[in-house]
This record gives C-alpha cells, sequence and structure tokens, in this order.
C-alpha cells in the first residue's frame, strides 16, 4: 500500500483514489504523524441494478425467444400445480341406479 504525504496527497488527489479503488485503500501521514486512510466505500443499491443492452430485436421477437425458452424448460418443472384448487378434479363415478334411488 502506498504512503502519501499531506502535500502529495492534495496535489495528486486524483491518483490516490485511484491507488485506494486498486488496491482497495490508500494512506495519507500528516507532518506531526497522524496517518488517515482513504477506501472506497461500498456501494449502495441492488446487484440488479444493471445497465440495459441494446440487443436489436424487437419486443414480438423478445417475446418468441421467451417462450421458446419456457417450451423448452417445460420437462424441468414439476407437472402439477403448486396451487391445490388448480388441480384437476377426478372424474366423478357413475352411481348405480340402486345408489340413486337409495339417496331419494
Amino acid at each position: 500500500m502506498k504512503v502519501y504525504s499531506y502535500s502529495e496527497a492534495s496535489q495528486r488527489f486524483a491518483d490516490v483514489l485511484r491507488q485506494a479503488k486498486r488496491e482497495g485503500q490508500a494512506q495519507i501521514r500528516r507532518r506531526n504523524g497522524e496517518i488517515f486512510l482513504v477506501q472506497p466505500a461500498l456501494r449502495r443499491g441492488s446487484p440488479l441494478d444493471v445497465p440495459g443492452v441494446e440487443s436489436g430485436l424487437t419486443a414480438l421477437q423478445l417475446v418468441d425467444l421467451v417462450r421458446a425458452s419456457r417450451r423448452s424448460t417445460e420437462r424441468l418443472l414439476p407437472q402439477t400445480p403448486a396451487n391445490k384448487r388448480m388441480q384437476p378434479t377426478h372424474a366423478k363415478r357413475p352411481t348405480s341406479k340402486r345408489a340413486a334411488r337409495a339417496r331419494g
């Protein structure tokens, strides 16, 4: 890690910041012996905040690509719906004439 004097750091502040970014930190020393540590701040925001990419595709082409991708991975998904209300109902058994008469 490079140690800059106070006067050198004030004259070459951009270099101090580059050094801190590259190595994680840089030190600045005053004449009286005090040492200060310069380091990059933690980045705030979501790691999902990424710049967009110009693909040159139309909206319809993108939709077609997404649908094709979903079809190709369909076999990897469970076959039963997660929501029990969406599961298919079983066909009712035909009732016999005797059971129908008993019910009234």
